[in-house]
């Protein structure tokens, strides 16, 4: 698919000269002369990438204007990947720029083969960028409703272990490392301890650390200056740089290639680096936050990670728990997923059958809470009627089979499965059957009615 790329400047010739280079290498161009009209553009369509100038008919020197416009952009999407681009250049513009949420930033006149390489990079740093910044968005969602329980607000022993040493190390000046399996919320975790830290004003800039190419890693994390290897045209600022007195979060951590652990090993210990290129000693204030789903230990043993910047890296070490080691949470957050995309579907009638409820209590999540969401997104849309059942939730297989793979079920009948999960809601509830019926999306005669069929 042809990537959709928004270019915005109030100089026609530039839009044309930038429109026909960008055509040339299978791109789909749309121009936009001011601010307002960009905006527009942007509610009604889907861009892949953004290049703005930064001086418009208001200012033609301050850069003003276009940090407005960036700020105004991450209010409507902020996934899209902007590239900043001015004639009046200067390194204090830049870096309000990059705080702000560009990627990257051009001194005009822009070169065609510094374009396509920005362009082709900002791409696909931002791929995996955008998946985690629409789940983060989801999430926030969740925290700030009133109904039924979100991320943090659990009942989950684990979980509530996890939040507990959040808490009480976010405030400190501590490096965290936060492990666990892919999908459990290590970003999302990383972004509250920034916020609940002294450093919240300052800025929170995450790397996924396993899209950096080796090749480009000292230029993303410390930056280069004009000169520093072929078509480095212009000065370049590291995300170290762009950090400064705030949180770096370094996302999957354990694939830093080894060559490269060193040189941020160095930073960590001495707070210094160099751009690439210059013999400049520059300082940075930075808070380090880092995750992976690796086994740094394991990494250890077989000499693919260093000793030294596992210690740096874990002055306190949190792991998130799965999801299947958060069965109390599993119906709340089924509902709160089911709230959020019915609403977005207009289909807010529908709900979950008991069935489908113990399906998901049962199954293994191998995807966790980014694979739940899914699931019942995909419930919301391919369910015929106002009842979600098991098939409509497509729960994966690992066996070659087309049923799910639902922890311990074995030969159980679907009335056996309904009287078991019916058992587990009352007993961690401790027999409240008020919160039992709404945990289970039941009125409370249709409990009542379910504990007598059981026994029960």
């Amino acid at each position: 698919m042809r990537k959709q790329i928004l270019i915005v400047d109030d100089d026609t010739g530039v839009l044309a000269a930038l429109s026909l280079f960008l055509k040339q290498h299978e791109f789909d161009i749309t121009a936009a002369t001011t601010p307002t009209d960009a905006l527009g553009l942007i509610e009604d369509c889907e861009f892949s990438l953004a290049i703005l100038d930064l001086n418009y008919t208001r200012d033609t020197t301050s850069g003003l204007e276009g940090l407005e416009l960036i700020g105004a952009i991450r209010e409507r999407d902020a996934a899209l990947p902007i590239i900043v681009m001015t004639g009046w250049a200067t390194i204090d513009t830049a870096v309000k720029a990059m705080q702000l949420g560009a990627q990257d930033f051009l001194e005009k006149p822009c070169e065609n083969a510094r374009l396509l390489s920005i362009v082709n990079n900002s791409l696909a740093l931002a791929k995996s960028q955008r998946v985690e910044a629409r789940l983060s968005a989801e999430n926030r969602l969740l925290q700030s409703a009133s109904e039924p329980a979100t991320l943090w607000a659990t009942k989950s022993p684990a979980m509530q272990s996890a939040l507990k040493v959040a808490e009480r190390v976010a405030p400190t000046e501590v490096n965290v490392l936060i492990t666990g399996s892919n999908g459990t919320g290590k970003s999302l975790l990383a972004r509250m301890m920034h916020d609940l830290s002294q450093r919240s004003p300052g800025p929170f800039i995450s790397v996924n650390t396993s899209a950096v190419p080796e090749t480009l890693f000292e230029s993303e994390m410390f930056g280069h200056i004009k000169g520093a290897f072929t078509d480095a045209r212009e000065d370049r600022l590291g995300r170290f740089e762009i950090a400064d007195g705030g949180t770096l979060f370094l996302d999957e951590v354990g694939n830093i290639a080894l060559a490269q652990q060193a040189k941020l090993l160095r930073v960590l210990e001495s707070s210094e680096f160099e751009r690439l290129g210059s013999s400049r000693t520059q300082r940075c204030d930075v808070r380090i936050i880092s995750a992976t789903n690796a086994d740094l230990d394991d990494l250890v043993a077989n000499d693919r990670f260093r000793t030294d910047l596992l210690y740096r890296l874990k002055g306190v070490e949190l792991r998130m728990p799965d999801l299947n080691e958060r069965q109390e949470d599993i119906a709340d957050l089924a509902h709160h997923f089911l709230t959020l995309h019915a609403a977005k579907y207009g289909r807010d009638e529908i709900e979950f059958s008991t069935e489908a409820l113990s399906a998901m209590q049962c199954y293994a999540w191998p995807g966790n809470i980014r694979e739940l969401s899914h699931a019942v997104e995909r419930a919301v849309l391919m369910s015929d009627g106002d009842v979600i059942g098991t098939t409509d939730l497509q729960l994966s297989t690992h066996d070659g089979t087309d049923e799910p793979r639902l922890a311990g079920l074995g030969d159980m009948t679907l009335e056996e499965i309904e009287k078991r999960l019916i058992e587990q809601t009352m007993r961690q509830l401790n027999g409240n059957a008020n919160e039992a019926a709404k945990r289970l999306g039941l009125s409370r005669s249709a409990l009542y009615r379910r504990l007598e069929k059981h026994g029960l």
